[in-house]
């Protein structure tokens, strides 16, 4: 009864989809509740691409605008928030063309292998603008040819976030298949983080080093991509309709007729629907949201840390490494601690143990140094956790949800929360911008030399500890509204 509920199949279907299977070798099986090792592998391996799409633009896109194509800050921080605003209006459509592939072909894959293969050729379009072209120019090629890569970014991340939850309805199999997806996460973050800025330093050119950047990233983002993809494959049960649409019960084909009369504004409606019926959706979206403006804010701000409070441009690899090393053993670890009291208490936890590091931090503005490596590592052990911990909650969320408004709507929360995370991160990158517009930073070209002023480096300082320290805080408020439980959700699965 448990994986019938979770994945809106009743006995009947079930047996139906039995029988099928005897005369049809390549019909779907059952759900499964414990997930095979490979299962695990080839869906962890999809956090190569979206770890490494989430970081390295996130970490050098507003340094390559303002100090290799001279774009003012401000400029430079709407460029970045504008991309984003357009993943926000497509998300919401992207998941409900996924719901409506998943009901017509029983699979999410056909998006996410388009995202896949496109994104590659976006994402080095959009380190390849030429300085000489002016700020201006340079400015405009980088919202183009980067609002393209999001695109192709969304295509295939909305789907990959849909399928936890049709994967397997356990509440602690959740927790375990996300727990190996975050320290694949946590693995892309350091590769990308300390090996983007290597590749970019290949070359003298700092205009050929973004080039090769781009080039060997992307094709890096888009194999990782594309061995998750096997996952949607065959793994996803078809849904087979709630009664909701228009061919009633169990009729597959009048709930596909019916999804494909809605119309953008349908999609678009599904996507509010899922906010407005799921007070633990609205409560979890809102504190990941505000951690994603937190992380992405701190994101932004590696660089110039490494640049102007330690000095060094490539200090930004020992940053990452200090950041990523012990995360990369602490993600299994809030697994395990979340199977004991429980996700929300863990994240929680590691939310509080976030804001305390990054608090600490502030005082480089008086004595800079290498201290500051010990809580950027303690930073990254909370960080797996802020990564891990909301992930296995979304797909109990939609559990949840199915219980009372039946199945098919994974793609709409899938949808909003990917919305969510981009708004996060990209006001993370406008904040910046702003605060380095208004302690008066000073944009540059590649290959000309300035001077930062003190009051400069103390905003860079600021936005990388009491800032998002502050929002850390402010999260903890909405994730004290997050009721679901572990009993709640293993509810839903008897």
């Amino acid at each position: 009864m448990g994986a019938a509920h979770s994945t809106g199949v009743d006995r009947s279907t079930l047996a139906r989809m039995s029988n099928a299977a005897r005369r049809d070798p390549d019909a779907p099986a059952a759900p499964r509740t414990r997930l095979s090792s490979a299962t695990i592998a080839r869906y962890a391996t999809g956090s190569l691409g979206t770890g490494g799409f989430a970081t390295l633009p996130g970490l050098v896109l507003t340094y390559y605008l303002t100090d290799s194509l001279g774009v003012a800050a401000l400029l430079a921080g709407v460029v970045i928030t504008v991309a984003k605003i357009w993943d926000v209006v497509i998300d919401p459509v992207i998941g409900a063309l996924s719901d409506r592939d998943l009901l017509r072909h029983g699979s999410r894959r056909r998006l996410m292998i388009i995202g896949a293969v496109a994104l590659p050729v976006f994402f080095a379009l959009t380190f390849a603008a030429p300085p000489a072209l002016g700020p201006t120019v340079g400015a405009v090629w980088v919202l183009v040819a980067f609002v393209l890569t999001a695109t192709a970014f969304s295509l295939f991340q909305v789907p990959y976030i849909a399928l936890p939850a049709e994967l397997t309805p356990s509440y602690d199999e959740r927790t375990r298949l996300l727990s190996w997806r975050v320290v694949v996460l946590t693995f892309a973050i350091l590769l990308f983080g300390a090996g983007g800025p290597a590749l970019r330093g290949l070359t003298d050119d700092p205009t050929l080093g973004y080039l090769v950047m781009g080039v060997i990233a992307g094709v890096v983002i888009a194999v990782g991509m594309l061995v998750s993809t096997a996952v949607a494959r065959r793994t996803v049960v078809p849904s087979t309709g709630s009664g909701r649409g228009t061919g009633g019960p169990g009729n597959a084909t009048g709930g596909a007729a019916a999804i494909a009369r809605t119309s953008i504004r349908d999609h678009y409606a599904a996507g509010i629907r899922t906010l407005r019926r799921s007070a633990p959706f609205r409560a979890l979206l809102a504190t990941f949201l505000l951690q994603a403006l937190a992380t992405g804010l701190m994101l932004a701000g590696a660089q110039y840390v490494a640049t102007w409070v330690l000095r060094s441009e490539d200090a930004i690899q020992l940053l990452f490494l200090a950041l990523i090393a012990p995360a990369l053993l602490a993600a299994p670890l809030w697994g395990v601690a979340a199977k004991r009291v429980g996700k929300e208490r863990t994240f929680a936890v590691a939310s509080i143990a976030f804001a305390v590091a990054a608090l600490t931090i502030v005082g480089a503005v008086w004595a800079p140094g290498a201290w500051i490596y010990a809580p950027v590592a303690i930073a990254g052990i909370a960080y797996a956790g802020m990564q891990s911990l909301p992930m296995a909650m979304l797909p109990d969320v939609i559990s949840h949800d199915e219980r009372t408004t039946g199945p098919g709507q994974a793609g709409s929360f899938s949808g909003v929360w990917t919305a969510g995370e981009t708004v996060g991160f990209a006001l993370g990158a406008t904040t910046l911008s702003i605060i380095l517009a208004l302690t008066g930073y000073v944009s540059s070209t590649a290959g000309e030399t300035v001077t930062q002023s003190p009051t400069a480096v103390t905003g860079i300082v600021l936005s990388f500890s009491i800032v998002p320290a502050a929002l850390i805080a402010v999260s903890l408020l909405t994730l004290s509204r997050y009721r679901l439980r572990r009993a709640d959700v293993e509810g839903d699965t008897r």
